[in-house]
């Protein structure tokens, strides 16, 4: 069995109000592999009206990833796509260079559950052009009583159409009966569990949504034990090989890089364009390390 990290989820709050549980960045983990951020939307029920709502706002250096569990919601970006995700579904946009986006539910939208990350790009990688992808089909099987779906990366003979930039990878599994599973791990990879639903057990050791499950390289092998109507999420990844900034809705490789990004956003720069669309701009926060 793996030594593991526990690591309880912050509860933060997304766009209008939506109350979220962060997962990554902690105090205690930064990165698994290139994933650097990751929010637990829901599930939660809207009244008639409602839903979540984020208005325009930047990314640099890294591309968003959304994997949809339940409910509808519209991406709209500063590169002209308007595209709406579904349950099963994954979209990545890549930010490189700057890109702004939107995120709302359909107005008749009733539920949300959903998983958001983000993924660092490496150093080469930081300033490429601006994309977005929709990927309505993934690799899904079964494994027993489980259902395994691909969300990125490799995994076995199966491998996702996502594009990224560093070895990682990312799996829903799903079972609606108690069931066991083995899975084999890359031994360059750490790895992160996040139960979406449900429970599991880790060898004798039990986890819930409260807590995200951690462990370092060098494992081949996980077993896995799985409560009725349990799903959850594994990400991993090769280590980053070096350390990134965060600030608000940018990475970047070093502090200078962040604070040019605020100052383009802020100053209404062509470098992030504008979304289609959108009424609402967000404003970005003081920078976390200039202290007045």
């Amino acid at each position: 069995m793996p030594l593991i990290e526990r690591i309880t989820p912050r509860s933060t709050t997304l766009g209008e109000g939506m109350q979220v549980s962060r997962a990554l960045p902690t105090r205690e983990r930064r990165m698994i592999g290139a994933w650097c951020f990751l929010d637990h939307l829901g599930p939660v029920e809207f009244a008639p009206g409602g839903g979540m709502h984020v208005g325009a706002h930047p990314h640099t250096a890294l591309q968003t990833f959304t994997w949809l569990i339940e409910g509808e919601v519209l991406h709209r970006d500063s590169l002209g796509s308007e595209q709406v995700i579904r349950p099963g579904q994954v979209n990545l946009m890549t930010a490189g260079h700057g890109i702004a986006h939107t995120e709302d539910s359909l107005p008749d939208a009733r539920r949300l559950h959903a998983a958001q990350l983000w993924i660092a790009l490496p150093a080469a990688m930081a300033d490429c052009p601006p994309a977005f992808e929709h990927h309505p089909t993934l690799p899904c099987w079964q494994e027993g009583a489980c259902t395994l779906t691909l969300l990125a990366g490799r995994h076995g003979q199966h491998h996702a159409p996502a594009r990224v930039h560093s070895p990682l990878m990312a799996m829903d599994i799903f079972s609606d009966v108690e069931a066991r599973l083995n899975l084999p791990l890359d031994p360059a990879f750490e790895y992160g569990i996040l139960p979406l639903t449900g429970s599991l057990r880790i060898g004798d050791a039990q986890f819930d949504g409260e807590t995200f499950a951690c462990f370092a390289p060098g494992d081949t092998a996980l077993s896995l034990t799985l409560a009725p109507g349990t799903r959850l999420l594994l990400i991993g990844g090769e280590p980053f090989e070096t350390p990134v900034h965060m600030a608000w809705n940018f990475v970047g490789h070093s502090r200078e890089a962040i604070a040019a990004a605020q100052h383009d956003w802020e100053a209404g720069s062509p470098r992030f364009g504008a979304v289609p669309g959108s009424t609402r701009r967000l404003a970005a926060p003081p920078l976390p390390w200039i202290r007045e």
